[in-house]
């Protein structure tokens, strides 16, 4: 029996995170899925008056105590209201999933991180702040820790423009592993009659000046792009989508995002190769530059390697 697939979704009540809803309808998820709707209440939430008593706090200031827990439970009790409204509007556009909602009080960003942990869902939906260049240049502080610390793939849903149509797909690929489970995860989808793909395989300028074979790779670079290519192609197509391939020379953040914008996808698919370090903060590698700049939705897609 095929497992159910699940599916975490961050949701605070913005518009940003409706379009995240909307989005779902062309991310190709499967008739059975189990989703939790996560609300967060960014608010620390004091202990209870039975919990605090014969605690050592002489100098407690019972009076502001008992109003900053008030505080924090209302906000908390706001946050499952959230959640229990986007369940039933997630129930209502797909009557067949089982959908769960749940309410923290804890940061979002680190909410979602740790029942990610917890519940180990195959992907993990988060809405980005807006489709403005500032946005996508900015991105959301809750979207980027997401995408370079949760050990499962994340989607970054925008939504776009098209909501009619055939459903557009682009997958970047370097022939490593990390792509590979991209296209296999992009493949197990369910995805509408019609859907297409669009395989971009970018040989990096920057990193193949400081090859010494470069003279050699570049008098075969065709070769290479159909040996690339050929695996992926039959394994999409084998699952019924329409795939066209490109080639290109140059810095693939920028290449990949400009084919998405051009040819109006819907959604791009890049494998994580573990964000580390610096990156985690300059957003350096291409997947998390991708998903901070892109028009439409981005799949980062990561595997147990990929960390």
């Amino acid at each position: 029996m095929k497992p159910v697939m699940k599916i975490l979704i961050g949701y605070d009540g913005s518009e940003c995170a409706d379009r995240a809803l909307e989005d779902l309808h062309r991310a190709g998820l499967p008739r059975q899925v189990e989703a939790t709707i996560l609300t967060a209440a960014d608010v620390f939430l004091p202990p209870a008056d039975e919990e605090r008593a014969g605690a050592p706090s002489p100098k407690m200031d019972v009076v502001h105590l008992s109003e900053a827990q008030k505080a924090a439970t209302h906000a908390l009790e706001e946050a499952r209201r959230l959640a229990q409204k986007a369940s039933e509007s997630l129930r209502e556009m797909f009557p067949d999933w089982t959908v769960t909602p749940e309410a923290q009080a804890d940061s979002p960003a680190w909410a979602l991180i740790k029942k990610s942990d917890e519940w180990s869902p195959d992907l993990l939906v988060v809405g980005s702040q807006g489709r403005s260049a500032i946005s996508r240049m900015l991105f959301g502080s809750v979207s980027r820790k997401v995408v370079t610390e949760a050990v499962c793939s994340v989607r970054v849903a925008r939504g776009g423009a098209r909501a009619e149509g055939p459903i557009r797909i682009i997958i970047g690929l370097d022939g490593s592993a990390y792509s590979e489970a991209a296209v296999s995860f992009a493949a197990r989808r369910e995805w509408a009659e019609g859907t297409e793909v669009r395989l971009i395989s970018v040989l990096d300028q920057a990193i193949m000046s400081t090859w010494e074979w470069v003279e050699d790779f570049a008098e075969d670079e065709e070769s290479w792009g159909k040996r690339v290519m050929s695996g992926p192609v039959r394994q999409l197509t084998d699952a019924g989508l329409a795939v066209s391939t490109e080639v290109k020379r140059g810095d693939p953040k920028h290449l990949i995002l400009e084919e998405a914008q051009g040819w109006e996808a819907d959604c791009i698919f890049v494998g994580a190769k573990g964000l580390r370090g610096i990156e985690r903060f300059l957003l350096g590698s291409v997947a998390s530059s991708i998903a901070a700049r892109a028009p439409c939705s981005v799949e980062v897609v990561r595997t147990a390697q990929s960390g």
